[in-house]
């Protein structure tokens, strides 16, 4: 199973690989294990002509989840939902394979293994990393049947982050959850830090914000940078965004592979995304 992450790099957009831009994205790097603190957060798997993917998503409703467009476009059958926290400390995942791949999973093969199921969405103005002016990476995944027990999370509305300009920007921290590859040395062979697969657990890190445009919050996801604790890696595209306990945007892309320098979110405070997403309510 591969993960998404894109990555922008210099003024070039081109789509690279997937659980996030011009590298898609990611895995929260640095940070730590969420536990509980986020259950409104999940993972979703999900079938592409070119393979199986996983992406972080946002319960908003008790039918929608929230997520990037580029987990959602291009879907086969049904999307796989799990709001566990800690998925597999080890290969293999307990992730039942789909009968037919070509097709994608199906609602009854993904309740008979235990997961939710649902329909993914995507944003009908999506420039699939063609145009920054209108990014548009949203997505939702509409489930098959009501969630109970899980508190969905809020939204911000508004250009909420219009607020948040420079310099008050760089010296806010936002939260960032998803279900993405950690960056570590690995348990043998060359010890550079690089993403790795397992364990497979939700996350959390805060990075501070680096730059505001019309669509997209920047933040600096270094590790080492001491006004954060992290950001994110492949896996986490799609997953929150937290500011005062609103949803503020998506995972997007990253600026390099080894998730360890600039991150892009999707703002969802915006108009061209908040009318689409009340479509969904």
């Amino acid at each position: 199973m591969r993960t998404i992450r894109r990555a922008v790099v210099a003024a070039i957009v081109a789509v690279v690989a997937m659980l996030s831009l011009t590298v898609p994205a990611s895995a929260v790097t640095g940070g730590e294990p969420d536990g509980n603190r986020h259950p409104n957060v999940g993972l979703i798997l999900f079938y592409q002509p070119d393979g199986r993917f996983r992406c972080s998503a946002t319960l908003i409703s008790p039918t929608v989840l929230l997520t990037a467009a580029h987990c959602t476009q291009g879907t086969l059958g049904k999307t796989l939902v799990t709001f566990t926290s800690v998925i597999a400390e080890n290969p293999p995942s307990p992730f039942p394979a789909a009968a037919d791949p070509s097709k994608g999973y199906t609602a009854q093969e993904l309740a008979k293994a235990g997961y939710l199921s649902g329909t993914a969405h995507t944003h009908p103005d999506y420039s699939d990393f063609t145009d920054r002016n209108n990014w548009n990476d949203v997505g939702v995944v509409v489930l098959d049947s009501p969630v109970s027990g899980i508190t969905p999370a809020k939204t911000a509305s508004g250009r909420y982050l219009d607020q948040y300009k420079q310099p008050l920007l760089n010296k806010t921290l936002f939260t960032f959850v998803g279900y993405g590859t950690e960056v570590r040395k690995p348990d043998s062979g060359p010890q550079k830090p690089q993403p790795m697969s397992y364990p497979l657990l939700r996350r959390f890190a805060t990075s501070p914000g680096q730059k505001l445009t019309d669509q997209i919050l920047q933040a600096n996801g270094n590790p080492n940078d001491t006004r954060g604790t992290g950001g994110t890696c492949f896996g986490d595209s799609g997953g929150p965004v937290f500011l005062n306990n609103y949803v503020v945007a998506v995972t997007s892309y990253g600026l390099t592979e080894n998730c360890r320098y600039i991150g892009g979110y999707q703002r969802i405070e915006i108009p061209v995304v908040e009318k689409w997403l009340a479509t969904f309510a």
